[in-house]
């Protein structure tokens, strides 16, 4: 269990906004329009990867007028700390069969891309229709494996971020906005 956090150290910890709740909200709605047009009258699944990707999973999915389903999976890199560990662990994973679906990962962030190289790998080895990955924020210099989201709604520098589901030891994913997380 993590220790309590004060108000005052909460916000301390947040040294500046990179990506506002305004560009967000506006991104995310073209995506929404974006999925909606490509995949109208065909049979798609949504994936989200739990946990850090539930809000953005649930402000895109209201923006998609086209019917879909959602599922949710889990892995993790990263544990209580502000560094990947470099091993990706699958927590949880959907159960539905998915090969009479068009899949679409939806993803919090892209850092090193061993995460999502994993969870796409597995998701091809079920056969699904096609398989795309949408993701709120890419963090291209910190790749150290070949991977790259088929949308990237935001690209952003070598910071470790919080806010809009992101979190920092479980706190923070209640920001509005992207935030740079502050260590001092």
């Amino acid at each position: 269990m993590n220790k309590p956090v004060s108000v005052e150290d909460f916000e301390k910890r947040i040294k500046r906004v990179l990506v506002t709740e305004e560009e967000i909200k506006a991104a995310i709605k073209a995506a929404g329009k974006e999925i909606s047009d490509s995949y109208d009258g065909r049979p798609f699944l949504l994936v989200s990867i739990l946990k850090g990707a539930f809000v953005f999973m649930a402000d895109l999915c209201r923006e998609i007028t086209a019917p879909c389903e959602i599922a949710f999976m889990a892995a993790k890199s990263y544990y209580n700390g502000t560094v990947s560990t470099g091993e990706v662990t699958i927590t949880m994973d959907i159960e539905q069969d998915i090969s009479n679906y068009h899949v679409i990962i939806v993803e919090d962030i892209i850092d090193t891309g061993r995460t999502l190289r994993d969870v796409v790998a597995l998701l091809k080895a079920r056969n699904p229709l096609s398989l795309k990955v949408i993701t709120l924020l890419d963090k291209p210099s910190r790749r150290l494996v070949d991977f790259k989201a088929d949308k990237a709604l935001f690209t952003i520098p070598d910071h470790f971020v919080i806010g809009y589901g992101l979190d920092c030891g479980e706190y923070y994913r209640n920001l509005p906005y992207i935030a740079e997380y502050s260590e001092e």
